[in-house]
């Protein structure tokens, strides 16, 4: 009884979050039936997968900006594929670093700012500001005048920037060396983001706002506050790109991811069952195309760190033995398959039938009789896949975290930093 009772009030949860893209659907619908649809859709669903971000990240000489287009990736310094990084300037020309699982998704290391030969009108020509989507700009001091003159051309040419002040875990470090006895990291990072707003204010910028970061802990300090802000001002599509290449630091960020690829369970499940369906080996009453949702279910894994790369580095970086971590997995511990894929369809087509009938009472879906149960079930397993990717990944969070004395839990306010997304 108890499980029929959460079963029906799941459904209707999951009926109630299809029933929030009625207007999609409907736009959609007008096209004409499932296949007209579905070919429609499928064009859309691939501008969704491939559509271009172009990140510039910029900034002072020697402030971790090659370190940082590393982490955001997911990669360290030694990777193959990493940006060069030193103590000196190591890029003298703007340089392409394409996320290893996302390629769409491209982070541009930029020539640092505030070489004795620094020119501002030589180097708006040279890095071709109008190319990016937006910049990251990196400091590890004060700010300059060069930076301000860069920030402010770069609101001149309708981009927005973000001001990111790195290195503070070094601060931090030397404050608590002197001061032992009255150090607090708290009166410290506050200290040092009103230093950096009043010198941009100081030198004509208007109510800037300044992000702390440590480069080798990417998920401390101001990394939340800094992610929201990049989600919140990227135009849809490209705010998915984003949010699925982003690293796995903290259980926000895993949420955000969660929501954003829930917003398109609906997508993916039409144009499995419209655009070239079969019967499913061992379920015929359901027809879709399991390549695609083979590929569908693979890209859960990899945005959320759980494919067999991620966690081999995870490990590597933590110390923990590899198998610790996979042990901790309730969804699959390998490549997903379509013998897997028509395994959890099975699985998901009990309590599907159920939920198609209650679906065909939504305005606009019922135009989905004709495979409503194949719909069903799709949507179902989707959805029951990618919660169970959700919860693996903060079981892993939460692992690699154990005997590690200077981590904290990712618990929403404390971040760690988790490679390979």
């Amino acid at each position: 009884m108890a499980r029929e009772v959460f079963q029906s009030r799941l459904s209707q949860c999951k009926i109630l979050e299809l029933s929030k893209d009625t207007r999609a659907l409907k736009e959609a619908f007008e096209a004409g039936d499932l296949p007209a649809v579905a070919a429609k859709l499928q064009s859309t669903l691939h501008s969704l997968e491939n559509v271009r971000l172009d990140i510039g990240v910029t900034g002072g000489m020697g402030s971790g900006k090659s370190t940082f287009v590393n982490a955001i990736r997911g990669l360290g310094d030694e990777d193959p594929n990493s940006a060069r990084t030193g103590v000196v300037e190591m890029t003298m020309d703007p340089t392409p670093y394409p996320h290893p699982k996302y390629p769409n998704v491209v982070f541009w290391d930029l020539p640092g700012v505030g070489t004795p030969a620094f020119r501002a009108d030589k180097y708006f020509q040279r890095v071709q500001l109008f190319r990016y989507d937006f910049f990251l700009i990196i400091t590890s001091e004060s700010s300059t005048a060069d930076l301000t003159e860069l920030a402010r051309e770069i609101l001149r040419q309708g981009k927005r920037f973000y001001y990111i002040r790195s290195k503070v875990d070094v601060d931090i470090a030397a404050s608590r060396s002197r001061r032992p006895s009255s150090f607090s990291e708290e009166r410290v990072l506050n200290q040092i983001r009103d230093d950096c707003v009043q010198r941009l204010e100081a030198q004509g910028l208007r109510d800037p706002e300044v992000f702390l970061l440590s480069m080798f802990d990417l998920g401390k300090y101001d990394f939340r506050l800094l992610e929201e802000s990049m989600v919140r001002d990227l135009e849809s599509q490209k705010r998915h790109a984003f949010l699925v290449a982003l690293p796995n630091v903290s259980k926000p960020t895993l949420e955000r991811k969660a929501a954003s690829l829930r917003q398109h369970i609906w997508l993916v499940a039409t144009v499995a069952c419209g655009a070239n369906p079969r019967p499913v080996p061992g379920l015929p009453e359901v027809m879709c195309d399991l390549y695609m949702l083979t590929q569908a279910l693979e890209g859960y894994r990899h945005s959320f760190g759980l494919d067999g790369g991620s966690l081999v580095r995870l490990a590597e970086q933590t110390g923990q033995p590899l198998h610790k971590i996979v042990q901790v997995l309730q969804g699959p511990k390998t490549k997903v398959t379509e013998a897997l894929v028509a395994e959890l369809l099975g699985q998901a087509s009990g309590d599907a039938s159920a939920f198609s009938q209650k679906l065909l009472n939504v305005p606009i879906l019922g135009s989905l009789a004709s495979c409503s149960l194949s719909f069903a079930t799709v949507y179902w397993m989707l959805r029951t896949s990618l919660d169970t990717a959700v919860s693996d990944a903060q079981s892993v969070l939460v692992q690699a975290s154990l005997d590690s004395p200077n981590r904290r839990l990712p618990d929403g306010s404390d971040q760690w930093s988790q490679p390979g997304t």
